[in-house]
This record gives structure tokens, C-alpha cells and sequence, in this order.
């Protein structure tokens, strides 16, 4: 059986089009904030206050992505997003104004959060006959490719000689290219929610069944765990494992190639249906890895081979790499009644995380070091691991009671 539908493919291409600059999106501002800093010679506040604005907007248009969703469709939707960011996109970094930064980048951010969901809910409807999740795990190994893409180009670009804004724009153009396309796409072949809509008018409001408050859990925990070790891994191993500064990027590379490897690598290797068990295998591998990397940097009292902490974190990537697109796989089957509004809750839930979390735990390490730093961030792994094996149990449950 081949994993998309004939007729679905060009469908499917044009998606992962999408995700792949969607991944882009979310890393060029952290990736070009040194460059903001000197240009536009804000302080860090003002430039914490910009990023915040857009994760605050991503959380808050995924929470409405739903009824969103219901309302106008997902070619609609992803559209909506796609304006939104283009319109961000192009006009981002013009100015010097934080203001107007700020409000660009809220417009980025809101554009964000309506893409994902409804990238989301198409590919799931994609996979629901086979329930196997490999077209999930396949789309967001789109986004890993453009999260690791980014910076990369970015880099080239201004070894190049030219604007670091140059991106920005060249990123604005391919998503109104890719809205045209998209606004010819075969959408209607999705199957319709119109016996949910249905279900919903003869009874009222939805149920929610315990997995839409479960995704939301997951999630929020996950982006924690997935931010915190992306974010100061590359600092973990300079302080702790007295890596030269020039090694430490490839920390952070290591841990974007076991995600990638398992993104691609899980739907290729993995035919079953055994979601569930997936998910709580790949969380447990999350959580072995950063809290070996953890007791690690606690034993080491001189410099430890860097083979030992590279290879952990490449296996904390790993662990990664499955636990998003199939928390949003499960979400989406357990909420056949509401799955557009539980789809897009579960994605407000990683948005929450994107936005709590960078704040505390920076705090931590902080005021107590960063081995208490990378501590807390094992404890959200443990924490994201317990909430996917109650999430798997739930589902297994709910398929047996069928």
C-alpha cells in the first residue's frame, strides 16, 4: 500500500512545500537576532519582547484554528495563514522600529499558528484509512528540513556579502507562490466533516474525549523538552564538557539530525499501526538520553570524550523526532467528533510550551547554573514521557472498547 492516495499526491507535495518554509519561518529571527541586535541596536528586551509577540500570536491563532477550520475549510485556512505571513515576512526587519516590528512579527506569528493545524488535520485525513501516522511523521520531517535549512541559509547569505534580510523577503515571495499553487490543489478530496458537523448539531457540543485534553498536556511538555535541549545544548557542552566553541554548533546539529533521521526514518522502516506504542517507545527514548546527558554533566569533573555526549544528544533527537507527529496522529483519531477544534488545541499546546518554557528555564540556569538548568529540562522529558504513556493507554483503551 503506498503511503498517499494517487490522487493525493500533488496534494501532499504542495503541503510539504509548505512545512518546509513553515520550519524556515519559525528559525530565521532567532537565527538572525545577533544582526538585529547591531542594526537596529535594540537592547535584549526589546528583542525578547518581539519574539514573544509572535509565539504569544501563534498560541493564540492555533487556539481559534479550529473553529476556524470548521468554518471556511483548510485550503481556506492554510491561506489565511499563508497571507499573514507573507504580509510579516515582506515588511519584517524594513525598519528599525520596534513597534513595528512587533506588530509584523505578531502577524508572522498568527500566520503560523493557523498553517500547522490545518496542515495538520489534511495530512491526518490523508492517513485515516491506514491509521499508520507515516504521512504525519513525513510532513513534519518537512518542517525539520526548514528548521535546520534557516539558519543555514542565512549564513550564506551574508558570507555572501548580502542583506540578511534578503531572506526574509525571498521567503515572503515562495509563500505567495506557494498560495497560488495551493488555491488550485484538489482540497474537496479530503474527506468532509459534514457527519461530525452533523453529530455535533444533533447533540450539541462535542464530547471531549480524554485525548483532546491529553494532546494539549503532551505537547506543551514536548516543545519544552524539544526547546529547552535545542536552545542551550550547544552551551551544555562548551561549560560542562569543555567542547571548543567551534565544535558547539555541531551539538546542535547532532540533535536536528536524530530528529530528522527518525522523522523520515520511522515511516519508512515502520509499517504498523501500533501508535501508541510508538509514541511511548520514542519518549522513553527522549527521556533515557537527556537524563544520561544530565547525570553526565553531574559525574564529569574533567573533560569527558565528546563521542559519549554527542552520540546522547543524537539519540535525544531521536527520541524527539516521532513524539509531535504522533501525539497530533492519536489526538486526531480519538476525536473523530471534534477533531479540526483537537487538533488545534493539541498544536496550542506546543505553542504554549514555545512560549512558557524558554522564560523559566533560561531563569533556572540562570540563578542556579546549568546543570540545574539541563536538570529541569530532564524533568520535563520524564514529565513529557509519562503524559505520552497515560496518552497511548487512553487510545489503546478507546480502540478496544470499539
Amino acid at each position: 500500500m503506498s503511503l498517499i492516495a494517487k490522487p493525493l499526491r500533488g496534494l501532499f507535495l504542495g503541503l510539504f512545500a509548505t512545512f518546509t518554509l513553515f520550519g524556515t519561518s519559525m528559525t530565521i529571527v532567532g537565527a538572525a537576532l545577533p544582526k538585529i541586535l547591531g542594526d537596529f541596536k535594540w537592547g535584549y528586551a526589546s528583542a525578547g519582547a518581539v519574539i514573544a509577540a509572535s509565539a504569544v500570536a501563534y498560541f493564540l491563532s492555533s487556539l481559534a484554528a479550529g473553529k476556524v477550520l470548521n468554518a471556511i475549510g483548510s485550503k481556506a485556512t492554510v491561506l489565511l495563514g499563508l497571507g499573514s505571513c507573507v504580509l510579516g515576512l515582506a515588511f519584517f526587519a524594513s525598519t528599525p522600529s520596534f513597534t513595528a516590528n512587533l506588530l509584523l512579527n505578531l502577524l508572522i506569528g498568527a500566520g503560523q499558528g493557523l498553517i500547522e493545524p490545518a496542515v495538520n488535520w489534511s495530512a491526518l485525513r490523508m492517513d485515516d484509512e491506514g491509521g499508520s501516522g507515516r504521512a504525519m511523521n513525513l510532513m513534519h520531517g518537512a518542517f525539520a528540513i526548514g528548521a535546520v535549512a534557516g539558519p543555514l541559509v542565512l549564513g550564506l547569505i551574508m558570507a555572501a556579502g548580502l542583506s540578511w534580510t534578503v531572506l526574509f523577503r525571498a521567503i515572503a515571495l515562495l509563500f505567495a507562490l506557494l498560495g497560488i499553487v495551493l488555491a488550485a490543489m484538489p482540497f474537496s478530496r479530503l474527506r468532509s466533516e459534514e457527519s461530525a458537523a452533523a453529530g455535533r448539531a444533533r447533540g450539541g457540543r462535542p464530547v471531549r474525549a480524554p485525548a483532546y485534553y491529553l494532546g494539549f498536556l503532551c505537547l506543551l511538555l514536548y516543545v519544552g523538552a524539544e526547546i529547552g535541549i535545542s536552545n542551550w545544548i550547544a552551551e551544555y557542552f562548551v561549560s560542562i564538557f569543555h567542547a571548543n566553541p567551534s565544535f558547539a554548533p555541531l551539538a546542535v546539529s547532532l540533535f536536528w539530525t536524530g530528529l530528522l533521521a527518525g522523522r523520515f526514518g520511522v515511516p519508512a522502516l515502520y509499517r504498523g499501526t501500533r501508535l501508541g506504542t510508538v509514541l511511548f517507545a520514542f519518549s522513553l527514548l527522549l527521556t533515557a538520553a537527556t537524563v544520561a546527558l544530565c547525570a553526565l554533566g553531574f559525574m564529569v569533573q574533567r573533560q569527558c570524550p565528546l563521542w559519549v555526549p554527542s552520540a546522547l544528544t543524537f539519540l535525544a533527537g531521536l527520541g524527539c523526532s516521532v513524539v509531535y507527529p504522533t501525539v497530533i496522529s492519536l489526538v486526531g483519531i480519538s476525536c473523530r467528533d471534534s477533531q479540526a477544534e483537537a487538533v488545534s488545541f493539541a498544536v496550542a499546546g506546543g505553542g504554549g510550551g514555545l512560549f512558557a518554557f524558554p522564560f523559566l528555564m533560561s531563569w533556572v540556569s540562570q540563578s542556579h547554573g546549568i546543570r540545574i538548568g539541563f536538570a529541569s529540562y530532564a524533568l520535563i522529558a520524564v514529565l513529557t514521557a509519562v503524559s505520552c504513556a497515560v496518552l497511548a493507554g487512553t487510545f489503546a483503551r478507546s480502540r478496544r472498547s470499539i
